[in-house]
């Protein structure tokens, strides 16, 4: 492996590592597994603080770290904020661990994941 694929690589963990990190919280899985379900059209602020009963300023919160990590999107509507789920960064880092767990050992068989998925 070369130097630069090598820092391509570590650079790659880190930004997978704070992902997972900023899904790591049972408020913030909750967030995404929503988000997800309402795919794509999302979910404005006062639906999801309803629909997970999370104070605002909490919710908030949560909803920082997923967006500072690119796990969500945001836009302005009116007065409103829509969260979607950033479909792209989650593949993105289902891809990086598909790739590591299931095709360099064969941890996990491809045909696995893809009945998970189904």
């Amino acid at each position: 492996m070369t130097v630069v694929s090598t820092k391509k690589n570590m650079e790659n963990v880190a930004k997978y590592a704070d992902m997972l990190s900023a899904m790591g919280t049972e408020p913030r899985l909750r967030i995404m597994q929503l988000l997800l379900s309402m795919h794509p059209d999302g979910l404005v602020v006062g639906d999801i603080q309803s629909e997970l009963d999370i104070p605002n300023s909490t919710l908030s919160h949560h909803l920082d770290k997923l967006k500072n990590e690119e796990l969500v999107s945001v836009r302005r509507e009116s007065t409103f904020l829509r969260y979607t789920a950033n479909t792209e960064a989650l593949q993105e880092l289902l891809q990086f661990l598909y790739a590591e767990c299931c095709t360099r050992n064969k941890a996990v068989k491809p045909q696995a994941i893809i009945q998970i998925c189904k």
